[in-house]
């Protein structure tokens, strides 16, 4: 199907949400909350895809990756 897109072999990346979006603008905000974080020193595993990897680089300051 070509709806179906997985990112190469499954690869996962756990990344961590460690300091607050208060005080930085409201796109910064919306990419955190669409990462699936809502309460700060959480981690989630997410696929491992430009567009993840992408989200993850625009707000560095606010994210680090763990592992993967």
């Amino acid at each position: 199907m070509a709806g179906n897109k997985k990112s190469a072999g499954g690869a996962k990346i756990t990344i961590e949400y460690y300091r607050s979006a208060i005080g930085f603008n409201e796109k910064q905000k919306l990419i955190v909350k669409g990462l699936g974080f809502g309460k700060l020193s959480t981690t989630r595993e997410v696929a491992d895809t430009p567009a993840i990897r992408g989200m993850v680089a625009k707000i560095p300051h606010l994210v680090r990756i763990v592992e993967g």
